[in-house]
């Protein structure tokens, strides 16, 4: 049976939470200082529509404070009208380059406001994992150092043999599953590594927070059609309601919707060219200041570091002060990329 647990760590300029399935990275949100508490899902209130794009069937809709929010016309609502008032509901925040995406849920009169926010990472993490508080700490910590690390990376180990390979484009996620060395007669070795495809994928996505069209290049040929859909379905149960699978094609490839219901984290984690965001990097820092700064309670630290990171790490300076004292310098490296930290104690 799986077993999942829960995990907040709240450190100086973050809030992260983690949700591990098995001992593995399954869920990784992070609540940064300074965040839009209005992009988020869960949000709920009166907004006013700000624009019709009938050619497109949507409009946009904007609580007050808050960023321009997609809206999906469907034949079942009401005809809107710019100006108008109505009650929405945050269904997925927004990507980069994308606007978050609102329901409708009704009619609404008065001045557009906030009629609920977003639950918070412990309340999420307290409907993910039904078992108590979440845990927090030193442990929590090594719980999100260890979950950023998987969410980084792309090639992840297929149980028994094999490997998948998911990569984001603008249009899709690729899952591209490779049969590796494992052994056995080939046609079940592909259809085992399919099968373990589909669990590994699941988790995988859960924790970059990736979804929407996610299109499988299975291994193999001659595919048992109804088996590998459902256990796609079953993979990605938790993920309902929402999730539609359809057949295989012809050249191996099983295509599948995800509905979107979290930022994904390597909007948080990498800045645009597909490095380490410098504010990641500056967080990086502070938690190693914190590891090293309880491991020698009375020693003076030293960090190292680019000028980004350093840049980013000026607005956090006071609060670890405050937290560890004053007793930490730190050396800017002018051609250190933002993932190139150094902290030691003396």
């Amino acid at each position: 049976m799986s077993e999942r647990r829960a995990y907040l760590y709240k450190g100086i300029g973050e809030t992260v939470g983690v949700v591990t399935l098995d001992g593995r990275p399954e869920r990784l949100v992070a609540q940064w200082e300074g965040d839009d508490l209005l992009d988020a899902e869960g949000v709920r209130g009166v907004a006013r529509v700000k624009k019709i794009e009938r050619a497109f069937n949507s409009a946009f809709v904007a609580l007050p404070g808050g960023a321009d929010l997609l809206l999906a016309l469907k034949p079942d609502m009401p005809k809107l009208v710019e100006g108008q008032v109505i009650e929405v509901e945050i269904r997925s925040p927004s990507r980069r380059g994308k606007s978050a995406v609102a329901r409708y849920v009704g009619p609404a009169e008065g001045e557009p406001r906030v009629l609920a926010h977003a639950p918070t990472i412990d309340e999420l993490l307290r409907l993910w994992v039904k078992s108590g508080s979440p845990t927090q700490g030193l442990a929590a910590l090594e719980a999100v150092e260890a979950a950023e690390a998987d969410a980084l990376a792309t090639v992840f180990a297929l149980p028994g043999g094999g490997d998948v390979s998911i990569e984001a484009t603008r249009a899709l996620v690729a899952v591209d599953v490779d049969l590796g060395a494992r052994e056995g007669d080939s046609k079940r070795a592909a259809r085992a590594a399919n099968m373990a495809a589909f669990a590994t994928a699941a988790r995988v996505l859960r924790l970059k927070g990736l979804a929407g069209l996610v299109v499988f290049d299975l291994v193999g040929r001659g595919h048992d059609g109804p088996a590998l859909t459902t256990a796609a379905r079953n993979a990605f149960a938790v993920d309902n309601p929402g999730v539609g699978v359809g057949l295989i094609s012809k050249f191996g490839a099983l295509e599948m919707i995800v509905p979107r219901r979290t930022r994904p984290i390597l909007d948080r984690l990498l800045d645009e060219s597909g490095a380490l965001s410098a504010r990641a990097g500056a967080l990086r820092l502070v938690r190693a200041f914190e590891r090293e700064g309880r491991a020698d309670p009375g020693g003076k630290l030293a960090g190292r570091c680019g000028p980004a990171v350093a840049e980013a790490f000026a607005a956090l300076d006071s609060a670890l002060a405050d937290r560890i004292g004053r007793r930490f310098t730190l050396a800017v490296v002018a051609d250190w990329p933002n993932d190139r930290l150094e902290v030691m104690s003396s």
